[in-house]
């Protein structure tokens, strides 16, 4: 499924600015960072659609962006993009809200298929297997992906993402939203999850 179509829809702080659940809805969750907006311009074939700034913790509010397929190029699912965790160069009071916000979303909305979780190839955090298996007890489906591949040598690519598959306990898709390699496998592993309903998916890749 290659969109041929994806906007915007809003930014919230809060569930009550949540949109209507009317699409199946896929997370984006990953260390501030990690590469979250380069990868969904990359997914999504737009180079500005999601904002990329070289300063950790940038993205701060859930965005929403409705994706489209087909020749009609209907709606088909909605990507979120959730701020990023860890080392952002934020106030302790606006980590301390991001927390509860993404636990609450990914908790309540009802319409989410699964999590993409980025993890930064050269190194795998306790906080991220954590994430997998908190996402994985609630039903959902969890595509982990392993970025910024282009930072390593080819033969350093596949024991990374080896390393990375040991440490999280799930396979991993190697990626690079520079040279748009493991693109495909990740819309393969999207539609994977899309096509199950919540709570009868398992750990994929």
């Amino acid at each position: 499924m290659k969109p041929l179509a994806a906007e915007f829809v809003t930014s919230a702080t809060a569930p009550s600015h949540f949109p209507p659940g009317d699409l199946p809805e896929i997370a984006f969750a990953g260390r501030s960072n990690v590469g979250k907006s380069s990868l969904l311009n990359a997914l999504l074939g737009k180079k500005n659609l999601a904002r990329v700034s070289q300063t950790p913790g940038r993205t701060r509010l859930v965005n929403f962006f409705r994706v489209g397929g087909g020749e009609k190029k209907s709606a088909v699912c909605i990507f979120v993009d959730l701020p990023g965790y860890g080392y952002a160069k934020v106030s302790k009071v606006a980590q301390e809200q991001w927390g509860p916000m993404i636990e609450g979303y990914l908790s309540s909305r009802s319409v989410l298929r699964g999590v993409v979780l980025l993890t930064d190839v050269r190194r795998g955090e306790q906080e991220e297997a954590n994430l997998v298996r908190w996402v994985h007890a609630r039903g959902l489906g969890v595509v982990a992906v392993a970025t910024k591949l282009d930072k390593l040598s080819r033969g350093q690519r596949a024991q990374g993402c080896r390393d990375l598959e040991t440490f999280l306990g799930v396979p991993v898709i190697g990626c690079s939203a520079e040279t748009g390699e493991g693109m495909e496998a990740v819309w393969k592993a999207v539609r994977d999850v899309l096509s199950r309903p919540r709570g009868s998916s398992r750990l994929t890749v």
